[in-house]
C-alpha cells in the first residue's frame, strides 16, 4: 500500500522510513532508523526529485506510481548521486523511459561509475533554470557538501529548496514529515547534529559558502534527503548549521572522554565531573571511549566548548580507542576547542604527551593551564591535581560565557 504525504500544493513526499538498516554507510549506528526522502511535483510537466536506497525500491515505486496516477514522468532531478538517493534510478527509467534525467556534469560522471544508464540527459550548471509550467526551478551546485557533485534545486515559484544532504538528520520520520510536528530540540536535535558532524562536518568552509548563498535566496521550505521538512522557523536550523559549519561551540558545555582498562582512569574522570559540577557548572557529560561509538563522541565534540581527555598509557602511547577518537577529530576538522589532559600510567605515564601530538594537528585548539598525571590510581596528590583542573575548567568556562 502506498504511503505518501502532501508537502505543498502539487508537491508530494514519496520516500521511505528505514528501520532495518543498523549502520548508516556501514559505519554509524542508527538505532532510531533513517528516512530516504524523495519528492514528486505534479505540474504541466511532472518531476521526480531523487530516489531511495535500493532495498526500499519496491515501496518507493508503488508511491511513485500512485502519485503519478497514470501520467508520464517528464523529468528526474538527481541532486546527489550517493546510492542511498540514486540507487533506484534505473528501475524508474525502466518504467518511465520517457523521462529526462537532470544533474550536473560531475553527477553524470558518477552515474556511469555506478553503472547506471540514462539516454536522455540534461546537464545543468549553477544559474541554469527549468520551467515545468507554473513552476520555475533554479539549480545551484554545492561541491563538497559533502561529495564533489551535489547540487540543490530551488523552486522559485514557492520557495521550496530541495537541499540534497544539507539540513538532513538520522532518525526515521514515522509519519511526522515536518519539523514542526515534533519536539525537534528534545527529540531530533542530537541526531541532526550527529548526522551533520559525522557526514558533512569535515567540509565546514564549503557549507559556510552555501549558507551565504542561501541567505540571498527566497527560501521558504527546506526539503532535505534525510529527516524532516522545514516549513517553519527556518532560522533555527540555519543557526545550528552556521555554528556547526563554523566550528563554533553550540553550548558552553564540558565533555569528559575517558578510556580505562581497570577502572582507575574512569574513577578519575568521574571525580573531575563531580568537582566541576560542585563548582556550579552542570553542563557536563562523561563518555567511555571504549563503549561509545565514535559518531556520538564527534557530535558532542561539536556541541561543547571544552573537551577533557583522560587516557591510560598503553604500550607507551595512547589507549587505542582514545587514539581512534582523536584521529576522527582530526579527520572531521574539529577545531576551536579548549582541551584538558588527564593521563595515567603504572610505570611511565606518557599518554598526555602522545595525545598532544595528535591534538596539535587540529586548528585553534587551546590547552587548559592545569593537567593531571597520576600513577595507576588517584592518590591525594592526584585528587589535588583533579581539583586544580576543575578550577581551570570553571575559569575557562566563565571566560567563554
Amino acid at each position: 500500500m502506498h504511503n505518501v504525504r502532501q508537502v505543498v500544493d502539487d508537491l508530494y513526499w514519496i520516500g521511505y522510513n528505514d528501520h532495518r538498516t543498523h549502520l548508516f554507510e556501514s559505519i554509524h549506528p542508527i538505532p532510531e532508523g533513517v528516512s530516504y526522502n524523495s519528492y514528486v511535483l505534479l505540474d504541466e510537466k511532472t518531476v521526480l526529485f531523487d530516489t531511495v536506497e535500493w532495498d526500499f525500491c519496491r515501496e518507493f515505486l508503488e508511491n511513485l506510481e500512485y502519485v503519478l496516477d497514470g501520467r508520464p514522468l517528464d523529468y528526474i532531478v538527481i541532486n546527489h548521486w550517493e546510492p542511498d538517493h540514486a540507487a533506484s534510478l534505473q528501475e524508474v527509467l525502466l518504467r518511465h523511459p520517457e523521462s529526462e534525467v537532470i544533474s550536473t556534469e560531475k553527477g553524470f560522471y558518477f552515474m556511469t561509475q555506478f553503472g547506471f544508464k540514462a539516454d536522455k540527459r540534461i546537464t545543468v550548471d549553477s544559474g541554469d533554470t527549468l520551467s515545468t509550467g507554473k513552476h520555475e526551478f533554479a539549480f545551484v551546485k554545492i561541491p563538497m557538501v559533502h561529495w564533489p557533485e551535489p547540487m540543490v534545486t530551488l523552486d522559485t515559484t514557492n520557495g521550496v529548496l530541495f537541499s540534497a544532504d544539507a539540513f538532513g538528520s538520522f532518525k526515521a520520520l514515522d509519519g511526522k514529515l515536518f519539523a514542526d510536528e515534533v519536539d525537534f530540540d528534545k527529540d531530533w536535535l542530537s541526531e541532526a547534529r550527529r548526522y551533520y558532524t559525522n557526514i558533512v562536518g569535515k567540509y565546514g568552509p564549503h557549507v559556510q559558502q552555501v549558507l551565504a548563498a542561501a541567505a540571498k535566496l527566497p527560501i521558504k521550505i527546506l526539503c532535505p534527503l534525510h529527516g524532516p521538512i522545514w516549513r517553519e522557523n527556518l532560522g533555527y536550523i540555519l543557526d545550528k548549521y552556521d555554528k556547526w559549519s563554523s566550528y563554533t561551540p553550540e553550548d558552553n558545555g564540558v565533555m569528559i572522554v575517558y578510556g580505562s582498562m581497570y577502572g582507575n582512569t574512569a574513577n578519575a574522570a568521574q571525580l573531575l565531573a563531580s568537582e566541576i559540577v560542585k563548582r556550579g557548572h552542570t553542563d557536563v557529560t562523561v563518555w567511555d571511549v571504549a563503549e561509545t561509538h565514535c559518531s556520538y563522541l564527534i557530535s558532542e565534540a561539536f556541541r561543547v566548548g571544552h573537551i577533557i581527555l583522560a587516557s591510560p598509557t598503553y604500550n607507551l602511547g595512547v589507549f587505542p580507542p582514545m587514539k581512534d577518537f582523536l584521529n576522527d577529530m582530526v579527520a572531521l576538522n574539529v577545531q576551536q576547542r579548549t582541551v584538558g589532559i588527564l593521563e595515567n600510567g603504572t610505570w611511565a605515564p606518557n599518554s598526555g604527551l602522545e595525545m598532544r601530538k595528535i591534538i596539535d594537528q587540529m586548528f585553534e585548539m587551546y590547552y587548559l593551564n592545569a593537567e593531571v598525571s597520576f600513577m595507576s590510581s588517584v592518590d591525594k596528590n592526584g585528587k589535588k591535581a583533579i581539583e586544580d583542573l576543575a578550577d581551570a575548567v570553571i575559569e575557562s568556562v566563565k571566560k567563554q560565557a
